[in-house]
């Protein structure tokens, strides 16, 4: 039971790693056109994640193979009874990765005015599809006494889970509304910040609508639930002020903080279980009957005890080099990190 639970709290930590990482990768993609009015505009929004957004994805594989191993019923219920929605996520994320390499490729005004669209609409649609499998996953699905899943495409979309989806749409538009005021110079600053404080107030409404119901409707209400939804719920409060003050960096880290409030409150809500049937709780897929064999969770855990710490050291380093400021200029890339290692003056990265 021990290493169980440990790997649902790793496998948290992953997805919570993700939500935040990616999720302004999705809220700068979806605030291409607002934020950037001109070609080269919306060129220097692409850049402020170039360096980083196909790095954030990795934390999606490790939680996915996580999962996999340590819970493999966990991992069939879910892909299988998810199939349709996660294969809409998989498209979207080949179609983004296809945008954001392609619209580079050619000189055309109306080229690359396609692709930015693409971007838009294939960081939304995962950004909305992601609220709605974790609200589903909490909530409660169709499952049989097996564990199986019964339901079909359109079971997975009823109110919860639209309140769901409309949390990480509005959550991660103002996230990345916040990672390009920290990121960006000039007028696409301006107006990440401008978009910011309009974005704030609904998706605090959300928030706290979708935190109160489910912790209202939670099997088992535990502490922990209720103090990662107050986490939630008082960092996101703090938003606007420090935003307001000019605190591009602790507004940034707020935002992030609320996606791992959030987090928390989901994964205790969810505890012991790894799904929860909307068919009674006699028919909840527990992690104990989910789990992989104890030898499985025993290897899994010293690989990760010795990987993570590297992972964790390398994508640190990471942002750390690209830490500078991204400006306009149509002819200027981003320094590598060999600039940065031979003391490339601040700000002209």
């Amino acid at each position: 039971m021990t290493l169980v639970n440990l790997w649902f709290v790793l496998i948290g930590v992953l997805f919570t790693g993700y939500l935040v990482l990616e999720g302004f990768d999705f809220g700068v993609g979806m605030l291409i056109h607002p934020a950037g009015r001109t070609l080269e505009e919306r060129r220097q929004v692409l850049r402020t994640i170039g360096p980083v957004w196909d790095g954030n994805e990795v934390w999606l594989l490790t939680a996915g193979g996580s999962i996999f191993a340590a819970f493999p019923e966990w991992y069939a219920t879910l892909f299988s009874g998810y199939y349709l929605a996660l294969f809409a996520i998989l498209m979207c994320l080949i179609v983004r990765v296809m945008a954001i390499e392609y619209r580079n490729k050619h000189d055309g005004e109306a080229w690359r005015r396609r692709w930015d669209i693409g971007i838009a609409v294939t960081s939304a649609l995962p950004a909305f599809l992601w609220g709605v499998a974790f609200a589903n996953i909490v909530g409660g699905s169709p499952l049989n006494d097996k564990g199986v899943y019964v339901g079909g495409f359109w079971d997975l979309i009823h109110p919860y889970a639209v309140l769901g989806g409309l949390v990480t749409l509005l959550l991660f538009a103002l996230h990345g509304a916040h990672y390009l005021a920290l990121r960006a110079t000039g007028p696409v600053r301006e107006r990440a910040n401008r978009i910011a404080a309009r974005l704030w107030l609904p998706t605090l409404v959300v928030v706290a609508a979708f935190a109160v119901w489910t912790l209202a409707e939670a099997q088992t209400l535990r502490v922990v639930a209720v103090v990662g939804a107050a986490v939630a719920a008082l960092a996101l409060i703090s938003v606007f002020p420090m935003q307001r003050a000019g605190r591009e960096g602790w507004a940034f880290g707020l935002t992030s903080l609320t996606i791992g409030g959030a987090m928390i409150m989901l994964w205790a809500t969810l505890f012991p279980n790894a799904m929860v049937s909307s068919n009674g709780a006699a028919t909840n897929l527990t992690l104990v009957d989910a789990a992989s064999t104890h030898t499985t969770l025993v290897v899994m855990t010293v690989v990760a005890a010795i990987m993570t710490p590297i992972v964790l050291l390398y994508q640190a380093w990471t942002y750390w080099v690209f830490r500078a400021r991204v400006t306009a200029a149509p002819d200027e890339e981003p320094k590598l990190a060999v600039s940065w290692l031979s003391r490339t003056p601040k700000g002209e990265r």
